[in-house]
């Protein structure tokens, strides 16, 4: 059994505990999302029938991105349980008994573990970083018809700065229309105001090519210099400011369509123009890391707790492991509110978990046997 360790970067013993551990992963992924999705269709088809969901609509608008979405935000609870159950198993038949017999250390007998950890790390931040936004926006356009009804389409009292030294305010914002009511914009050079446009209404006229394009109705320009003003006013008049009704409407969950690289430049922009309210978008671009991370952390502990053999069986070892799992989740959860309503940094909270399960699992990985 020693040789199939050595020689070769990964033997044969290797290759097996990878199999094993992967396959554990992704079986216990289809088990429990499998009854998530049955749960959820009892919960809500009723509301899926009163509100006239159309069947293809439910199945590939929602279930489709429904089962990616759950499945990376549960991951670690995925990741306990394979290394739970397969190391239990392999334990409570003396395999790894025999494995230290031979001379092999817990260290490395880890490296399998933490290889498999590794590929499921980067699996879960590709899917979280880039492919999975992308399904939740039509996952949650399918919620907020169907399902629960509620979708943000007004804004009041918006100032940012969408320039430099230029501030603007809108004093109401709809999404259906995509018009913002009483505009006003100013531009300052140090203290001093240099000009200051109005308008009765902001008629978004943008696309893909012009993505910044306005249209004003019933406008006035005043231009102040240190003795005179200068004033001008219209009818119509089309106009470039830099903002687009993206930056105006944050609706609810809209972090989780976006991707890593647009949350950054979203998180940027928006902290350029003294927006305030963005911790969640902060939150959601540092736990896309943090729980792919967390895979590591998890098989640590799952192996230092379940490779020794011990009275109570698989079952204890499983029991301990959701608990922990579920633990973490919930930790994770609570930092989160923290941050979202608190002052604490979105970024300390969402590692707090991972460096609190951290030590627990060094202590228990110097206590399991070697």
């Amino acid at each position: 059994m020693k040789r199939l360790f050595k020689g070769k970067i990964f033997g044969r013993l290797d290759r097996y505990i990878i199999a094993k551990f992967l396959g554990h992963y992704f079986f216990s992924i289809a088990l429990i999302i499998s009854i998530a999705v049955v749960f959820d269709y009892n919960e809500h088809i009723d509301k899926f029938v009163s509100n006239n969901a159309p069947w293809r609509a439910i199945i590939f608008d929602y279930y489709l991105n429904f089962i990616p979405y759950f499945s990376n935000l549960f991951s670690p609870l995925f990741v306990f349980i394979a290394v739970i159950f397969f190391t239990s198993k392999l334990a409570e038949n003396s395999e790894i008994i025999a494995m230290f017999s031979t001379g092999t250390s817990l260290h490395r007998l880890m490296r399998p573990y933490m290889f498999s950890a590794l590929l499921i790390a980067i699996l879960t931040y590709g899917l979280g970083a880039y492919v999975i936004p992308k399904g939740n926006i039509t996952r949650i356009e399918f919620e907020n018809t169907y399902k629960k009804k509620k979708k943000v389409e007004s804004a009041r009292n918006i100032q940012m700065e969408v320039e430099p030294n230029v501030i603007a305010y809108i004093e109401r914002f709809e999404s259906s229309n995509n018009t913002a009511y009483r505009f006003s914009l100013d531009r300052f050079e140090g203290n001093s105001m240099k000009s200051h446009f109005t308008a009765r209404t902001l008629v978004y006229m943008g696309d893909k090519e012009n993505p910044h394009r306005w249209k004003a109705k019933n406008w006035q320009h005043r231009i102040i210099t240190d003795t005179l003003e200068h004033i001008t006013d219209g009818l119509q008049l089309d106009t470039i400011i830099q903002v687009e009704p993206y930056d105006l409407l944050i609706t609810k969950n809209q972090q989780e369509t976006l991707t890593s690289p647009e949350l950054k430049q979203y998180i940027d922009k928006q902290r350029r123009r003294g927006i305030a309210n963005i911790k969640e978008f902060e939150i959601e671009y540092h736990k896309r890391i943090a729980t792919s991370f967390a895979a590591f952390i998890l098989t640590l502990i799952g192996v230092a707790l379940s490779a020794k053999k011990v009275k109570g069986g698989m079952g204890l070892n499983l029991g301990i492991g959701i608990a922990l799992s579920f633990g973490y989740i919930v930790f994770q959860t609570i930092s989160s509110t923290f941050a979202v309503n608190g002052n604490m940094s979105p970024m300390v909270a969402v590692w707090i978990p991972n460096i609190t399960f951290l030590i627990i699992g060094i202590y228990l990985y110097h206590k399991a046997p070697k």
